[in-house]
């Protein structure tokens, strides 16, 4: 009986994935809205993702305001864009900037008022600024738990609270945040990050249900590995710099494709869209349908990571 109960979840698991291979396929055909003038904020914009996502939504026409922690680099993406499009025929706005610390509460409100006052209003919000984390539960202090939370999560629902308002006054916007496949499954060693990253879904899951009736849009996009910075920039248990590209970020996806990804998303206003390969959306399917081989599997991983860990 169980033998069976098993292949009948397998089955259910490959025809999910099957129905998500065909729902990309007819969103990619679909035409999408058009995003020139749309007045787009983006966080951490000046590195990894969200530093090509400004490239992207640059290039639609969008009127961009590049947020993050260091003025000075934020300035020289504006710099680049701005030599990038000189002689373009395509019309182009150069972006505004607005530097704060999503982890310092304090400054997110401020902030929030100093990008309303760039163009009176925010047709989309990309919360994309996050840190990675790498380490055991064992060794790792809660201070770090709260860090990583303090992030990835409180920073982003902050800044989305300060600016919904003026979407509520006007009936429109669309509000995306960059998830993250762990942020549908937990894998070892990843326990402040994979945390942090299920309260997003949870959060704006909630968000996406509240807002409907204002025609305010969510979308949460859950990226696996992408070819960044995040591995080498993440936090260890005791909060020190990991300093280390994993080989699964170096084989990663490349920035620039999930960048033109959260474009197709915001033109075609997706709710929820996995950008992961075969393996991990099967496990997504997988923690669901078949939870006993999931939860196997984990452990195997979490006993060989440990292990190479303490060697």
């Amino acid at each position: 009986m169980e033998r069976v109960m098993g292949g009948g979840a397998l089955q259910l698991v490959l025809a999910g994935a099957g129905f998500w291979l065909l729902y990309k396929i007819l969103v990619r055909l679909r035409p999408g809205a058009d995003l020139r003038e749309a007045v787009v904020v983006i966080t951490g914009a000046s590195s990894g993702l969200g530093k090509e996502c400004v490239r992207v939504f640059h290039a639609a026409g969008a009127r961009l305001v590049l947020c993050g922690r260091d003025a000075a680099r934020l300035q020289e993406v504006v710099e680049e864009l701005t030599a990038s499009s000189a002689g373009s025929q395509k019309q182009t706005h150069t972006p505004k900037t607005v530097t704060f610390d999503l982890a310092d509460s304090a400054s997110v409100d401020r902030a929030a008022e100093e990008i309303l006052k760039c163009y009176g209003q925010v047709d989309v919000l990309i919360n994309n600024a996050g840190i990675s984390y790498r380490g055991s539960i064992l060794e790792t202090n809660i201070s770090v738990q709260r860090d990583v939370m303090e992030t990835n999560y409180f920073g982003p629902i902050a800044l989305t609270q300060a600016l919904l308002p003026s979407m509520v006054r006007r009936r429109s916007g669309h509000i995306v945040v960059i998830s993250s496949v762990q942020g549908k499954i937990s894998i070892p060693c990843r326990s402040a990050y994979s945390a942090s990253k299920h309260a997003t879904q949870a959060y704006f899951d909630c968000l996406r249900a509240e807002m409907e009736r204002y025609k305010i849009q969510v979308t949460v996009i859950s990226p696996g590995y992408i070819r960044t910075n995040l591995s080498v920039n993440a936090v260890t248990g005791d909060g020190s710099k990991y300093g280390v590209l994993d080989k699964t970020t170096a084989s990663g996806r490349d920035p620039r494709d999930v960048a033109q990804a959260v474009l197709r998303a915001v033109r075609h206003r997706s709710k929820d869209v996995i950008l992961a390969g075969p393996l991990p959306t099967l496990a997504v399917y997988l923690r669901t349908l078949w939870p006993a081989l999931f939860f196997k599997l984990m452990s195997s991983r979490a006993r060989k990571e440990l292990k190479a860990k303490d060697e």
